[in-house]
């Protein structure tokens, strides 16, 4: 898998950089000492956090080896603009177990997800859910929906789980207007997009009082404070970013767990 956190691309730069170096005749041992040790920082973090927790439920484990043997490079997640699905995007173990834990600990019930792709996210915050709690995931594509029904369909949590097939926006709206609130609600979705959820999520009762938001990719490769880098996705959660900050209606924290998370509640 291609690196997509920040840590991640450090890592694999910084050991381009030592195989380069090994090809250097009588290199600065110190230097050399100091890369391989900044190397061994950045690509040590991740596995270290693994390891340090909670497991992850068969259920889950089986989800993800289907997603990382399914060949996404012949699907699209929108026929218009052709854009790829990828492996990558799977939320995975630790930013799973960090939704089950928040999830213990603001005792949501009900959760709203803008976003859900092969559905690990959905089913690791079903799995932490009282058995009369409900998921309900919006998903725009029917072919990555299906997929991750099947999982879902598998698992003793999926029941839980109630996937919405549409552009997110419509979906939310239609739940708006049926008067639905939501405890908990997970954002992963286009990054063009995050604006409008937000807005649509403060100007409704979508987010039930005392609810919080959690925002993914919100560090997107590190592209919203590099210099000289633009990309759209960056440029998107750069001006999301920069509205939450100035938006007087929320309080948040980014944190730099995997791509990115931020956590939104209103005040």
């Amino acid at each position: 898998m291609r690196p997509v956190t920040p840590v991640g691309i450090v890592a694999a730069k910084l050991e381009s950089l030592v195989q380069q170096l090994a090809q250097i005749e009588s290199p600065n041992p110190t230097f050399k000492a100091e890369l391989q040790q900044a190397y061994e920082l950045a690509n040590g973090l991740d596995p270290y956090l693994d390891l340090c927790t909670t497991p992850e439920s068969p259920a889950l484990a089986a989800l993800v080896k289907r997603t990382q043997t399914e060949d996404w490079t012949q699907r699209f997640s929108d026929g218009a603009t052709l854009k790829p699905l990828e492996q990558e995007m799977l939320s995975g173990h630790v930013e799973g177990q960090f939704l089950q834990f928040l999830i213990h600990l603001t005792k949501a019930r009900r959760i709203l997800e803008i976003g859900m792709f092969t559905g690990y996210s959905a089913l690791a915050m079903a799995e932490a859910l009282p058995v009369d709690g409900e998921v309900v995931a919006c998903e725009v594509d029917a072919y990555a929906a299906a997929f991750a029904q099947k999982c879902f369909d598998e698992s003793t949590a999926g029941s839980k789980i109630s996937v919405r097939v549409a552009p997110a926006l419509e979906t939310m709206q239609q739940l708006a207007a049926a008067g639905e609130a939501f405890d908990l609600v997970f954002i992963d979705a286009d990054k063009g997009g995050y604006l409008a959820y937000l807005d649509l999520l403060l100007t409704t009762t979508l987010l039930a009082p005392g609810g919080s938001i959690c925002v993914d990719n919100t560090l997107m490769q590190g592209h919203p404070y590099l210099p000289g880098v633009s990309t759209e996705n960056g440029d998107a959660i750069s001006k999301f970013n920069q509205a939450v900050c100035e938006d007087t209606r929320v309080e948040q924290v980014l944190l730099p767990l995997r791509d990115g998370i931020t956590l939104i509640r209103r005040v």
